[in-house]
């Protein structure tokens, strides 16, 4: 089983243009979709269509359209009940794969709701493999909310993975190595954001074929407690780094549709490859196709195996 936990879900509208957006213009919109979102239940969705045993954990009123989404799709969930509706997100994809996302902040989180929460996502974690913490915390929440999740899944045995950004990561960071997370994903912004390394410059470096200061910057955070650090890295690929050393992988040529869920994708795509048993190159292949096959989809769809391919990415170790 595989728990995933969205603080702050979402219904995702993406909205696609035939052409480049123009601040200040009139659009005509090709194409328009709505899916049930959030982080963690991206990564519900990407287990779900791989037929794997999963449970997403989320704040939501009773009849909020967000858990009419997930029925619909199959998705097993369960839920806390908050007085307010899921917020709205708005995704614009133009042609060539550019992305621009306008999100709202969230319902505000209530003490007892965060504290409801926290024991629906314990008890739902006793029997579980993989604890899958993803995304942004809503107005309310406590700023170290992961950091106390990740304390409190611990003496359960279960492997935890985050991935967040901005201030949640950072007062993540600050408890390692006492809440360390089993895997923690950033992109080359966050890994730069938790290092003092340049994003921009860690990404274009990985680009040109040097993935080596994208794997030092993440040696820093295994240093300090994490057991892996996947660093997804753009159109680069990805790297992989822990105790025994690291990989990179590159990406099989796509043409980018969307790059919304891909990292989420990337997540599902890793936690499953760890449940089958495969060994890091082979965790880091399935992780980096599951992102590309999202990467190649349009709106905010997620990919089924089907629409991945492993074999196609190239992953060498490094150290």
């Amino acid at each position: 089983m595989i728990v995933t936990f969205t603080a702050n879900p979402s219904l995702d509208r993406t909205a696609c243009l035939a052409v480049p957006l123009t601040r200040g213009g009139v659009h005509r919109l090709a194409d328009i979709t709505s899916e049930p979102g959030g982080k963690g239940v991206n990564v519900a969705r990407a287990v779900h269509l791989a037929d794997q045993p999963v449970l997403a954990v989320l704040p939501a009123q009773r009849h909020d359209p967000i858990l009419s989404a997930l029925a619909e799709r199959g998705v097993p969930y369960r839920h806390v009940e908050v007085p307010q509706t899921v917020r709205t997100n708005l995704t614009l994809t133009e042609a060539d794969g550019t992305t621009t996302k306008l999100n709202e902040p969230g319902a505000v989180l209530g003490q007892e709701d965060a504290q409801a929460l926290l024991d629906v996502l314990v008890g739902a974690c006793r029997d579980a493999s993989w604890a899958v913490l993803s995304g942004s915390l809503p107005p309310g929440a406590p700023p170290d909310w992961y950091a106390q999740l990740v304390r409190a899944l611990r003496p359960l045995g279960v492997k935890i993975a985050v991935d967040t950004s901005d201030d949640p990561l950072r007062q993540l960071s600050d408890a390692f190595p006492d809440a360390a997370p089993d895997l923690l994903k950033p992109n080359s912004e966050e890994l730069a954001q938790l290092t003092g390394a340049d994003g921009e410059a860690l990404e274009a470096a990985a680009a040109a074929g040097d993935p080596g200061p994208s794997i030092a910057a993440a040696a820093v955070l295994v240093e300090r407690g994490v057991t892996t650090v996947m660093a997804t890295l753009g159109g680069a690929g990805a790297v992989l780094v822990d105790a025994a050393g690291a990989w990179s992988a590159l990406p099989p040529p796509i043409q980018v549709r969307s790059t919304v869920g891909a990292g989420d994708s990337s997540v599902a795509g890793y936690v499953m490859a760890d449940i089958a048993g495969l060994d890091a190159a082979g965790r880091l292949a399935q992780a980096v196709a599951y992102g590309s096959g999202a990467a190649s989809l349009a709106g905010s769809a997620i990919p089924t195996p089907a629409q991945t391919n492993p074999d196609a990415v190239q992953v060498t170790r490094r150290v």
